[in-house]
């Protein structure tokens, strides 16, 4: 169940046996139907996901009470609002599932105790950090300065095929239009 995590984390880090170990003894496994709330806003981050398999999608909803996707995690990605885990404060986004989907995940507690025991997690984590972080302000930009077109082709490049597994309303409120403009784009296209 672990072979996919141990492999992303190979991305970054080299883990002896020994850590594989530790690492292993507090990872947790968890199951979760779509539509299921990971992380709803105002409550705390108290995990961070790797999702094996299925899809989850980080939102922030405002006053009006609509919904604007930040980010997707399909396989092999991570979720997590960061700011709320970091700093054990209310959440200002929500994690879905929009699949049925697998995480592996890690308590805030266990994480602390094994950036002690393991070092090496602080690298991963940090580089981790550090490529949101890029792909977060390379968004921002986009999304400041390029069509709708830029920003539709960039979606498809980041995440390949994801288009044909969640719902048009989803990917259109993540590149800041209207599911009717995302449907006449694709025409065009």
């Amino acid at each position: 169940m672990f072979d996919a995590i141990f492999k992303n984390f190979a991305l970054h880090i080299n883990l002896d046996a020994s850590e594989v170990e530790r690492i292993s003894a507090v990872l947790q496994v968890r199951d979760v139907s779509k539509h299921t709330l990971l992380l709803e806003a105002g409550a705390t981050a108290r995990n961070v996901y790797y999702v094996v398999s299925g899809c989850l999608r980080l939102f922030y909803t405002d006053e009006n009470g609509d919904e604007h996707n930040i980010s997707f995690s399909p396989e092999n990605w991570w979720a997590v609002d960061i700011t709320s885990f970091s700093m054990q404060k209310p959440a200002f986004m929500s994690i879905d599932a929009l699949e049925d989907t697998t995480v592996c995940y890690l308590s805030y507690d266990a994480m602390e105790q094994l950036y002690r025991e393991v070092p090496k997690l602080e690298r991963f984590f940090r580089i981790l950090t550090q490529n949101g972080l890029y792909v977060y302000q390379r968004r921002t930009i986009s999304n400041l300065s390029e069509t709708a077109e830029s920003r539709y082709k960039r979606f498809r490049k980041r995440y390949p095929d994801l288009e044909l597994r969640i719902t048009q309303k989803h990917i259109a409120s993540y590149l800041g239009i209207t599911p009717v403009f995302l449907s006449m784009l694709r025409k065009r296209m």
